[in-house]
């Protein structure tokens, strides 16, 4: 509360103001602070921090005699680039979005030099790009690496079912933990038909390509996977497909 103290000073000259002093005691304000404090931590409801699960590549171990065999059987490699204009710019698309490219080729890349003049006139590099689902149907490059991983993507499907209906434990928090654990079991099989992907980009790639490229990683689920620089076959490669189908 507050308070009005008056101060007599000793004697005074007659008709002298006298002098006051305003004491505010700010206990009741503080015993009012520390039951909101109580109150507020009492009633509030704690949630969980959502943290984004991502799928990290592999650590497991590739003998060398399996190397070729597996550059070979499973290796499939995609190099993104963007496409500009004259200044540099990046082009979009009637929605505003950047024209991201993704060439691709599947074990060895493969170049056709018919005249021996070291420049390509073909090679087995293919192009795509980067498209959302249509319901249920993959599109686009998505296509391409979900059939590259099929094996896998069918038994995390299975455990998808089993995760929502919560058939690994009651609680939420011990079924997802559950979940995350054999899928990345899954992930790891060796047993199953597995693709080594090989992400590049080109000094003309928008980082949204290299973004796109490694979140198709994720969705499908692939945790073999690395990226790598650009070389001198994989320009010519590209640069053969241009001139093929300008």
């Amino acid at each position: 509360m507050a308070q009005i103290e008056q101060s007599d000073g000793g004697k005074k000259k007659k008709g002298a103001q006298k002098k006051m002093s305003i004491h505010v005691d700010f206990t009741p304000m503080v015993d009012m602070n520390m039951l909101l404090i109580t109150f507020f931590m009492l009633c509030t409801t704690m949630i969980k921090s959502q943290t984004l699960q991502i799928t990290l590549p592999t650590n497991e171990k590739v003998e060398q005699q399996d190397m070729n065999k597996a550059k070979e059987s499973e290796a499939i490699t995609l190099i993104v680039t963007t496409e500009r204009n004259e200044k540099g710019e990046i082009k979009r698309d009637e929605n505003g979005n950047p024209l991201n490219i993704v060439y691709y080729f599947e074990g060895q890349p493969m170049i056709v030099d018919d005249d021996n003049d070291g420049v390509a006139e073909d090679s087995n590099l293919q192009k795509e790009t980067f498209q959302g689902n249509d319901g249920s149907i993959q599109r686009g490059i998505r296509k391409i690496l979900h059939n590259r991983n099929k094996q896998v993507l069918e038994k995390i499907d299975v455990l998808k079912k089993q995760w929502r209906n919560k058939e690994f434990a009651p609680n939420k928090d011990k079924n997802d933990s559950i979940y995350q654990v054999k899928a990345r079991e899954i992930r790891n099989d060796s047993t199953l038909t597995r693709p080594v992907v090989v992400i590049k980009a080109t000094p003309e790639a928008s980082w949204e390509s290299l973004i796109g490229a490694l979140d198709e990683m994720q969705i499908n689920q692939i945790s073999r996977y690395q990226i790598d620089n650009i070389n001198h076959t994989d320009s010519m490669m590209i640069e053969a497909y241009t001139r093929r189908h300008k």
